[in-house]
């Protein structure tokens, strides 16, 4: 099953998001598309809605910063951890 979300936006919109959530000082850099890049990133989620009946509830703008605090804390508490062996 692909989970995307079905909402589409560019990579460029998304880095943008990520900007926004994590460092606004962050630059954006431009790189050449891959061969592999796929063209529309709208991923097709009916058999996870019809099988698993499930479908994303949580927008990206409000999902990426939980992501990120989860991530964070979870690194700070693996790290902490390391000194303690």
């Amino acid at each position: 099953f692909n989970l995307g979300n079905p909402g589409e936006f560019t990579m460029l919109e998304l880095a943008q998001v990520v900007k926004e959530t994590i460092d606004s000082s962050a630059t954006i850099e431009y790189r050449a598309n891959t061969a592999d890049d796929p063209h529309m990133r709208k991923p097709d989620i009916s058999k996870a809605k019809e099988l698993l009946n499930w479908e994303p509830k949580v927008p990206l703008r409000e999902g990426l910063p939980l992501m990120v605090s989860d991530f964070r804390n979870r690194i700070l508490n693996e790290d902490e951890g390391k000194g303690m062996k």
